[in-house]
């Protein structure tokens, strides 16, 4: 059972070495990388890949560790047991179950995405440790252990918004996800658009680059956010002679606003461009 990447997705071969190696050691795979490189849909293409199903656990600011085991619902139970109702005589009716104990439940080994794990509490991370590492844990309100089936395939992602505690970090094999150089992300925009015109393409990733190298950008535009802009230069028929023509540091991109996504970026590259007229002017 070996991850070799999928049409639909482009894996460096670091990638699938990261991938196949927390499958063989038995660890949850930690990927970190700047958003929108693909971290998520990692996990959806590894379940197409290798047959399993995949349950998905997106966590919140307010999301507990506990949630993901199993939640006691004291409140019903006390609302069922001033109506009458005889189910408040079995505790397990109030038993929700998390997506842990989904993935331990299941009969064949399922891939279990736990997505920016960095979003929660710092103890977070730590409140999973053991239950992680043994794939069990403990009921406390039925006497019962809940012991996973089938080990599943555990793939933690995280966009650095907190750095992780030591002990969480021992027990993952981790992997970084660069940002896809030139060469890479032409084969990620063929796949999304096939036939898409080479020249379309080669001068959309040369303003791309530029734009994401302008110094004192806020937020440089990711992958997806150069896939809508391409889609966008598509179905506005942009040719490449006027991406061609454009200088970040002279003129705000066409379409820009599938690329800047906040005001302090749009007027840094305004300036940028009155800075750069004026000088012409002086000249």
């Amino acid at each position: 059972m070996r991850f070799e990447g999928t049409d639909n997705y482009i894996a460096t071969d670091d990638l699938k070495v990261a991938v196949n190696a927390a499958v063989v050691l038995e660890r949850p795979l930690l990927i970190k990388g700047e958003p929108g490189t693909g971290k998520t849909v990692l996990a959806q293409e590894v379940a197409k890949a290798l047959g399993m199903n995949l349950i998905e656990w997106h966590i919140k600011s307010t999301t507990i560790a506990q949630q993901g085991l199993y939640e006691y619902d004291a409140v019903r139970r006390l609302r069922d047991s001033q109506l009458g109702d005889d189910r408040v005589h079995d505790i397990s009716n109030y038993i929700l179950r998390g997506k842990l104990w989904e993935a331990f439940d299941a009969e064949e080994a399922p891939i279990l995405l736990i997505d920016e794990i960095d979003k929660a509490d710092i103890e977070f991370p730590n409140d999973l440790l053991l239950e992680l590492d043994r794939m069990e844990f403990h009921v406390y309100e039925t006497k019962e252990i809940v012991k996973a089936a089938k080990r599943p395939i555990v793939i933690i992602t995280s966009n650095n918004e907190k750095e992780l505690p030591d002990a969480f970090l021992r027990r993952c094999f981790f992997h970084y996800i660069s940002f896809p150089d030139a060469d890479t992300m032409r084969e990620i925009v063929e796949v999304h658009y096939p036939g898409i015109k080479d020249e379309l393409v080669r001068e959309a990733l040369n303003l791309f680059y530029d734009v994401r190298d302008v110094p004192g950008l806020k937020k440089r535009p990711t992958t997806s956010e150069l896939l809508d802009w391409l889609k966008l230069l598509m179905a506005e028929d942009v040719s490449p002679e006027v991406l061609r023509s454009q200088d970040p540091s002279v003129a705000i991109p066409p379409l820009y606003g599938a690329l800047l996504k906040n005001e302090q970026d749009v007027q840094l590259f305004e300036r940028l461009a009155f800075m750069s007229r004026r000088e012409q002017s002086g000249a």
